[in-house]
């Protein structure tokens, strides 16, 4: 499978459009939905993000390196050293390194991944 990076790029920006609609509008969403899909729908951004940086690798390879990356970056949660927690409260910083280590988020970067991973293989068979 060869990536459109271009459509992954758009794809991209509706995908951040969305997480952070999910968290600006957390008040009016349901509980678990407001609790739980930011983080899931940061774990489909790390996979487009992946997509878009590797458009020749399978989409399971993509998944693979999405959940890697995604529970890389949640374990290094657990380290606060100054440097990285100055990181950590800028805008960016939070928003992709997050602040503290959840088992939850473990769960929701699962569910994001594999989630962008049967959309990406249902789009790519429909395609075909």
């Amino acid at each position: 499978m060869k990536r459109n990076r271009f459509r992954y790029v758009v794809v991209a920006c509706l995908v951040i459009a969305l997480g952070l609609a999910s968290r600006r509008y957390a008040a009016v969403l349901p509980v678990f939905f407001a609790r739980y899909a930011g983080d899931t729908i940061w774990a489909v951004m790390v996979f487009v993000g992946v997509g878009i940086l590797a458009p020749g690798w399978s989409s399971l390879r993509v998944a693979v390196a999405a959940l890697v990356v995604s529970y890389s970056i949640e374990g290094s949660q657990l380290y606060h050293a100054p440097w990285i927690d100055a990181l950590r409260h800028t805008r960016v910083g939070g928003l992709v390194l997050g602040f503290g280590f959840l088992w939850s988020d473990v769960a929701c970067y699962a569910v994001g991944v594999a989630l962008a991973w049967a959309l990406e293989i249902g789009v790519w068979t429909a395609a075909e």
